[in-house]
């Protein structure tokens, strides 16, 4: 692991990584490879939605011809590796009994670790839910991470 990515987040000692958080309508979860089949059908049924998202424009995720079951799977399990060993925090929006309906990432920018990069989407059919989402992930970096709110970059809502 790189000096960089050691200090994203401190040490298991100083830091606990949230497990998830509750908010209105909503809540997170790590996401991991045994909701594969929930966040593919999530993102590739909203594939313009999620594209025209602020923090995606202009990005190469979601691909436009979307991704295989398994490609997808392949990526879930990165994320969760990436979470497990403290180099990016991805977190499933889930509603109900375990509904995928989104996604959140908090990871190092590429361009500047120092700075963090979080983006978060929702489907099409839960676009209402992207502002509530967007002001209670700015509240809860805020409270809980150990970041400051100027290294942030989170595209506004």
């Amino acid at each position: 692991m790189s000096t960089d990515q050691q200090d994203f987040v401190p040490g298991a000692d100083a830091f606990e990584v949230p497990a998830g958080l509750v908010g209105d309508g909503f809540r997170l979860d790590p996401l991991g490879p045994e909701r594969n089949e929930r966040d593919l059908a999530a993102w590739s049924g909203s594939i313009e939605h999620v594209r025209a998202t602020p923090g995606f424009q202009g990005r190469h995720w979601p691909p436009p011809e979307g991704m295989s079951a398994e490609e997808n799977l392949a990526d879930l399990v990165r994320h969760a590796r990436d979470f497990a060993e403290r180099r990016g925090f991805t977190y499933s929006v889930l509603e109900g009994e375990g509904e995928v309906i989104g996604c959140l990432y908090v990871y190092p920018a590429k361009d500047d670790p120092e700075r963090v990069r979080v983006s978060s989407w929702v489907r099409a059919d839960r676009a209402a839910l992207d502002k509530v989402l967007y002001d209670t992930v700015t509240r809860w970096l805020a409270e809980v991470w150990p970041f400051g709110a100027e290294r942030v970059d989170y595209a506004p809502r």
